[in-house]
């Protein structure tokens, strides 16, 4: 990576650059949603389509000079579809959320229902969450998971559709580890005459690649993020029916967002390149075998999975019976040399800024090259740091075995 003019022009953002290189390559990143995108995605995301403006959509646009901008998104369109069986594609949204924003500003009024998966049940802010535009705008019902298994409640969603007869249910999750049933929830709702959003943000890499049933026979709207398993930027995307095209092309542009980002699209363009090769494919599942390893080492050390495993990239782990928070165990385990995510558990007494449990994804390590015998090794420094989380001397001993792991399998040198 060629930093030189940025060395020269903001020595300040050079040296947080650097920083930010040396955390990705020294530490064991397990943020589920988070990964190591590849060197032809960096530089298309850093490439000249940063200075052009192109409001409007291929063919249609507001400024003049796209040719170019033109052929990107074509291209990242066309390579979505194909790579998902969609009707019709948007890739202009900057993020899963204003995705989901365009979805239902298309289709909702103001005080319209909407039912969702529960945020402490493993469902995500933009589903319904009181604090997020979608709980202040619209009447917000929720569906969780069974206390016993942590499995979906099927029987709980087609009650609480029957109960509330929503505009629109909303179906995926950013801390649930196991199958999703699409069919079922398009099922339960043609049933209540309400649409189906699937959001799949977190498992799309899974499902082009096979490892996951998809909505896109089900659902009327798909939304996703194009970075987690996917592997791609930091961006959104919108897949639908061929009939709602037009809202939503209308609601993205120029109804939430102005300018789309080419030099974003461009590099989405590449990701979807990326996953329709077979080394992609054999990534996920490799993704999948490292967390069912992972969780299952863990599990042998004492810990509890909810879910009692894993279907896709990640698990939830309950730390009560350790004697430990989210809170506390994020931070001993970032000293440790391992960065994860305090979490909340289906269920859960503590706050949000406390929790009792952790996520737990292996997207970012999978991309390293690590595989199951390096999950036993991360399971075994994991359970030594939370046993010790008040011992700094312990955690700094931990971070050295972490660190030489990561030495192993480097990021941005093998790029």
């Amino acid at each position: 990576m060629n930093l030189q003019y940025l060395k020269q022009i903001d020595p300040e953002i050079y040296e947080a650059v650097l920083k930010e290189i040396q955390r990705e390559e020294e530490k064991i990143i397990l943020i589920a949603s988070e990964n190591y995108a590849s060197r032809a995605i960096l530089e298309a995301q850093g490439s000249a389509f940063t200075n052009k403006y192109a409001e409007g959509y291929p063919e249609r646009r507001y400024y003049g000079g796209c040719k170019y901008a033109d052929e990107v998104e074509t291209l990242a369109i066309e390579r979505a579809r194909k790579l998902f069986g969609a009707d019709h594609v948007n890739v202009q949204p900057h993020s899963g959320t204003q995705a989901n924003m365009a979805v239902f500003f298309s289709v909702l009024n103001p005080n319209d229902t909407i039912l969702g998966m529960h945020l402490t049940h493993g469902g995500h802010l933009s589903h319904g969450s009181p604090v997020n535009f979608t709980g202040m705008l619209y009447k917000t019902f929720f569906y969780g998971v069974n206390k016993e298994t942590g499995f979906i409640d099927m029987n709980e969603v087609r009650e609480m559709a029957e109960r509330c007869k929503p505009k629109i249910i909303v179906v995926g999750a950013s801390a649930y580890s196991r199958i999703i049933d699409f069919e079922a929830f398009s099922k339960i709702a043609k049933e209540n005459n309400a649409l189906l959003l699937a959001d799949i943000a977190h498992i799309a890499g899974l499902i082009a690649a096979g490892l996951h049933p998809s909505p896109i026979p089900h659902a009327d709207f798909v939304t996703s993020t194009t970075h987690k398993t996917m592997r791609g930027p930091r961006g959104g995307m919108i897949m639908c029916k061929e009939k709602y095209a037009k809202i939503i092309d209308k609601m993205v542009f120029p109804g939430i967002q102005g300018g789309p980002l080419i030099h974003v699209i461009a590099a989405k363009a590449v990701a979807f390149k990326e996953a329709m090769t077979e080394e992609f494919k054999q990534y996920q599942q490799q993704v999948v075998r490292n967390a069912k390893r992972l969780a299952e080492k863990l599990k042998e050390f004492g810990f509890k999975i909810i879910t009692n495993g894993t279907d896709n990239h990640l698990m939830l782990v309950d730390l009560r019976n350790m004697n430990i928070t989210g809170k506390d165990a994020e931070t001993a385990l970032e000293i440790a040399g391992i960065t994860v995510n305090k979490n909340a558990i289906p269920y859960d007494d503590k706050p949000a800024s406390i929790t009792s449990g952790l996520r737990l994804g292996t997207p970012s390590v999978t991309t390293r090259g690590m595989k199951e015998e390096e999950m036993d090794e991360i399971a075994d420094m994991i359970y030594s740091a939370i046993k010790n989380f008040n011992k700094i001397s312990v955690l700094k001993d931990i971070s050295v075995k972490a660190k030489n792991l990561a030495k192993r399998f480097p990021v941005y040198s093998s790029l």
